[in-house]
């Protein structure tokens, strides 16, 4: 997974659409034929672009961020769009869209999308015209519509920790109110549920991340939900891998069942946590 923003981050002017290319081709070609998950600008909130950096809103998590932010400055998205399909040839490469909230945003994206590939066609250049594309649901409105949201993508990625801020109405990072904040909680995983039933049905792929996907006690939940790709950062691969090579899945699946039917935050977490040290002592 390539989160785009950080070379917006870490420099001091914004990328030109070769520069976006070098590093998404650099990136291809290092993985060769392991497929490489692209996304697309996460910027706003607490990730700002050099131009929009002194320039703060009154509720940045609920403003002008990632998608939202790209459908408005639709030159910037383009540029990058124009570098990512002309990396596409190189490798296995896929395109995920962040923070898609209902299907005419989605519908919107893909018909940029569509006209950038129209653009590189009339300039002959290549470009993958079958890539793969997904969405990561991080909304409550994304996970109710998953349904329609799946007929028009390749594969899902559901975003927990967003996912969570949203549904809970929980700022995660102001430490006020940080003990509201738990991805354990009932209507949580009731959406992460829903999200796993439709993309099932729709036969498309899904994955998880965020910080519910790199604590050990959640593992078994996640695999008993039907979780089969977890997004991880490097350091936390390891212990991560240790539990799922340390779990039946038939005792994922029974977790998964005793947790979906409980009502309170405090028991799941205590639940899960109990189910993982049977498994695993160590892993506490």
């Amino acid at each position: 997974l390539y989160r785009t923003e950080f070379l917006y981050l870490n420099s001091q002017t914004e990328p030109t659409e070769q520069e976006h290319y070098e590093a998404y081709a650099e990136t291809v070609r290092v993985f060769r034929d392991k497929p490489v998950i692209i996304r697309t600008m996460d910027l706003g909130a607490d990730k700002y672009t050099q131009s929009r950096r002194f320039v703060p809103e009154p509720n940045p998590f609920l403003g002008l961020r990632s998608i939202r932010f790209c459908l408005q400055n639709l030159e910037l998205f383009k540029t990058q769009l124009r570098a990512i399909l002309r990396a596409s040839v190189l490798g296995r490469v896929k395109i995920m869209f962040p923070l898609i909230t209902n299907l005419q945003e989605l519908k919107q994206v893909k018909t940029v999308l569509r006209d950038v590939m129209e653009d590189l066609a009339d300039e002959s250049l290549p470009y993958n015209d079958a890539i793969e594309t997904g969405i990561m649901i991080e909304t409550p409105s994304a996970a109710l519509t998953a349904n329609w949201l799946a007929r028009e993508v390749d594969f899902f990625s559901v975003g927990t920790n967003d996912l969570t801020q949203y549904t809970l109405a929980v700022d995660r990072g102001n430490e006020l109110v940080s003990t509201l904040y738990s991805s354990a909680d009932p209507a949580v995983l009731r959406l992460i549920r829903t999200v796993m039933q439709d993309a099932h049905r729709a036969q498309i792929d899904v994955d998880i991340c965020g910080e519910m996907a790199s604590e050990p006690e959640f593992i078994m939940l996640l695999l008993g939900m039907g979780i089969r790709t977890i997004s991880l950062a490097p350091p936390l691969i390891p212990e991560i891998k240790q539990v799922i090579r340390s779990v039946a899945i038939e005792d994922c699946n029974r977790v998964a069942r005793e947790v979906l039917g409980m009502s309170t935050e405090r028991e799941i977490s205590g639940y899960v946590r109990n189910a993982t040290r049977r498994a695993l002592p160590e892993a506490f």
